[in-house]
């Protein structure tokens, strides 16, 4: 199965113990759990711990911050730090140039999202931009 579902920390602090219990049944069943957003709202480093999270998604904000705030990459760092040690993959959102995904990957973040790879793309659309993938993976090989 390829269904993964986010998680914002503010639902894990709408009764815990039901979203706990769901989590786990959703992930007995294949689906994988991704933290969103993390470190932006009331983060607690025991949901890591006790929620069956298998990714952390780093919060656009810290990415777009790199420049600006240089603190940004202290979290990063921390934050797929704790990925690693808990064995999750980690996501930086909100790439969106060159040097932004060279950053992520310096830090070791194990997956990036963002424009640089593309935009939000229609439903309708989608068989069109998978064709031109595969045009230009035929092309190249």
């Amino acid at each position: 199965m390829r269904l993964e579902l986010e998680i914002t920390e503010a639902v894990l602090l709408q009764n815990s113990e039901a979203t706990l219990s769901m989590l786990h049944e959703l992930r007995a069943l294949g689906v994988r759990i991704s933290m969103d957003d993390f470190g932006t709202g009331y983060s607690s480093l025991s949901y890591l711990r006790s929620f069956p999270f298998d990714k952390i998604k780093i919060d656009q904000s810290f990415v777009h911050d790199l420049v600006k705030n240089p603190d940004s990459i202290a979290i990063i760092r921390a934050v797929t730090g704790l990925g690693l040690s808990f064995g999750m993959a980690t996501t930086a959102e909100g790439v969106e140039t060159q040097a932004q995904l060279d950053q992520m990957r310096a830090e070791g973040c194990t997956e990036v999202q963002g424009y640089f790879y593309g935009r939000p793309t229609p439903a309708g659309e989608i068989a069109d931009v998978l064709e031109a993938f595969q045009k230009l993976f035929k092309e190249a090989a």
